[in-house]
Parts: C-alpha cells; structure tokens; sequence
C-alpha cells in the first residue's frame, strides 16, 4: 500500500501538484528518479530465468499528457555516428632509416651536422677515415697485378690470384663500397684514405650522434633519417567503438596548432590487442605531409564517421529500459496497452540504438516517461493497482490532489470610532 501511494504521489506531482506524503517524494528529484526509486524498490514477481515479470499498462490519454508519454514508430534507416578520439603524431616506422657503418674508423669530416636539416637520397653525410678500408683497397691492387702477371701462366697460381681479387672486391662490397668506387680504384690505382656514408632515403635528419673525430664502431647508429610527406596519427578507441571503424575507413584530422584546417587520413591498421587497464584499442590512421606541417609529437582529434549499416531497425536510446538482467522495450498494440517487450540490441549511435531482435517495422513503441510506465507495470505484475485504474495502470486524475479551496474574500465590516 506504501509503494500504491508513492506511485499516486507521484503522479500527482508530475501534473504540477505537490507530493501528500513526506516518505514518496524526496526534494530536489525528478519523475524520472522517482520512478526508479519505486522500480528499485517494488519487489515482483519472478520468471524461471530470474528477471523480474512485468505486466501491461493501459493508459488513458489524461494519463499519458500528464506523465509526459510520447510514442515513436518503429523504422528502417542508416544507422550512423561520428566517433571522437585523441591521437598523437608520429613517425611512419616505414619512413624512416639509420645510418650506420660496417667498420670501424674515425669521423673526419661531416657533411650534414645539424639535427632537422633536410636531405635527399645519396647525398653525403660524413668522411670516414678506416685504417682497414686503406689496407684491403691496398689488398685489392696487389692481387689485380699479380693476375695480370699470371694471365699467361694458367695453373693453380693464376687460380688462386683470381679468387683473391674476387673475395677482396666483395669484402669491399659489403662494407658499402659501389661497384663504380672498385672499379675506379682498379683503373687509377689511387687508395682512397676514407669512405663516404650517403643518406640512403630523402628526409629530414631526425637524430645526430656524431661529431668530427669521433671514433666509431661496426653498427653504432650515426644518424637517423625519416620522410616526413607521410605520418601517421595514433589513437585509442574503446571497445564498444571498434565496430565502427575498420581498416579502409577514412578519418578526420584536426591538430590544435592549425586551428580550423582539416585534413584527411585512412586508417590503415588496427592494432590486434586491446590495453587490459585502459580497455582501448589502438588505431592507426596515414596522413598525408606533403608541407610538413604535421610534427612528430603533435597532438591531433580524430573524428570517424561511421556507418553500422543500411536500413537496420534501430529506436532511441531512451526507449530502451536496460534492467540489468534485460533490455525492454514498450510496445502499444492494438488496444492501446503498453507491452513489455524483451530486444536485443546492437551497435549503438549518439542517440540511437540498433534493434537485432524484439522489434518489427511499423511497431509503436514508448519513446519518453517509459521508466515511469515500467513502475506501474511492475505493480501490476503482482496485483497492487491503484483505486480507479484498471490493469494496475496509474490514475493520475483519482491520485492528484484535490486543489486547496478558493479563499473567499473578506467581507467583514469594522466600525471606526
């Protein structure tokens, strides 16, 4: 009988009245919260699974202007949202290349020695002087006259001069020395003192870790170079997101530093684990660069407008009740009364949600108040109605208060002595 009256009160308060009872009102609380208080607090019936059962509401049309129902019909349409995320300029890893030497030696001179500057394919970048390089160059000469002065002779001595020239001009291969250099080398006879290390892609100097004189060894990493006319923009998607965005899919980009522009990217990797503490998943969306404007280290909002598909059935999403245990939705049929119904839902959008299973084009459903329909359908489920109501639904004319009455005026005469 409490939970009857604080319904009533409730009711009442939602066509302008003020509550009767201090216990089914609480200040400051909307209808909304109200009704969730009552949901929360009624206690009905079970099905086999558990979930609470509920019963249908018929409302009259006092009672549905009064609670603020509205009703939507049930369509076909695209089902599409924008999803927003942050991301940080990089680098391409595809881009970029470390210069590095094969043998050891000192620096002698530097052609390039700035970090930023720019660079193009094979230009020079440093002289190195590598006391071993002058030694096999030195190698190379000797055996190429001791072939040319065992041509004629034949045997095993011409063969083995041979092999000698030929494992030296591949040593020198493989310390990065062009075919060209040997054979310059084999026709002056001139020992080249250092070796010059070229940029093997255009780009901008990213890193420099090297000065005149230094000494360097086999692999140390001397400099590292990256063309930048394409990045890449990382950022974190949560998991109920990822459906929306896929490999191929384009993005906006926008960087704080470039207020207004808009650029272009695709997204061209979805990394294929999700971070266990931040529950997102990263993506990686290629740019474009041609004016370097983009800088590694940038911060950037991605926008995806994505699309979940064509004509799917979706509804609002402040038509669905989501108890917990299920997704409900009400239906009026064909009497009026409101139906509970049980759906399954799919992708959702700002304010859309798509419906799998539970719901049919053409349905008419409850698209506002409905919390406040679950309430009363809850009630009924296990008898308790209020006086004057039908089918457990709310009367909301019986359960207003009666207004206070007229104050009449003074008519009293007083005399003045």
């Amino acid at each position: 009988m409490k939970r009857v009256m604080m319904l009533a009160a409730l009711a009442a308060w939602a066509c302008g009245g003020e509550p009767q009872d201090a216990e089914s009102a609480m200040p400051g609380m909307t209808a909304e919260e109200h009704a969730r208080m009552l949901a929360g607090g009624t206690a009905g019936t079970t099905d086999s699974t558990g979930a609470e059962v509920r019963s249908a509401v018929q409302l009259t049309p006092a009672q549905e202007r009064a609670l603020g129902v509205t009703y939507t019909t049930v369509r076909r349409e695209p089902l599409e949202r924008t999803v927003r995320t942050v991301g940080t300029v990089v680098v391409a890893e595809t881009e970029v290349a470390d210069v590095t030497p094969k043998i050891e030696g000192f620096v002698e001179r530097l052609y390039v020695n700035a970090t930023g500057a720019p660079v193009r394919k094979g230009q020079p970048l440093l002289a190195l002087y590598a006391p071993m390089l002058v030694a096999v160059q030195e190698e190379l000469l000797t055996a190429r006259r001791l072939v040319a002065e065992l041509a004629g002779a034949g045997g095993d001595a011409a063969q083995r001069a041979q092999a000698m020239l030929d494992a030296t001009r591949r040593r020198l291969g493989y310390w990065d020395i062009s075919a060209e250099q040997v054979a310059r080398l084999e026709q002056t006879g001139e020992v080249t003192r250092t070796l010059t290390l070229a940029s093997p892609v255009s780009g901008v100097v990213l890193e420099k870790e090297v000065v005149e004189g230094q000494r360097v060894m086999p692999g140390m990493r001397l400099y590292r170079i990256a063309n930048l006319d394409q990045v890449w923009v990382e950022g974190e998607l949560f998991e109920q997101d990822l459906t929306f965005v896929r490999e191929g899919s384009q993005a906006h980009i926008e960087v704080a530093a470039y207020r207004g522009e808009h650029r272009m990217g695709r997204v061209t990797f979805v990394y294929p684990t999700v971070d266990p503490a931040s529950r997102t998943n990263r993506v990686r969306v290629v740019v474009p660069n041609p004016d370097g404007r983009l800088k590694p280290g940038m911060f950037a909002t991605l926008y995806f407008d994505a699309d979940a598909g064509d004509g799917e059935i979706v509804v609002p999403t402040d038509a669905v009740i989501v108890t917990g245990e299920r997704n409900l939705v009400f239906v009026r049929d064909s009497s009026g009364a409101l139906v509970p119904r049980q759906v399954v839902l799919g992708a959702r959008s700002d304010h859309r949600v798509q419906v799998l299973e539970g719901l049919a084009e053409g349905d008419v459903i409850v698209a506002s108040a409905n919390f406040l329909v679950d309430a009363e359908s809850r009630l009924a489920s296990h008898g308790t109605e209020m006086p004057g109501t039908q089918h457990g639904a709310v009367d909301v004319d019986a359960a207003a208060p009666a207004a206070p009455p007229a104050r009449r005026p003074d008519t009293t005469v007083h005399r003045h002595d």
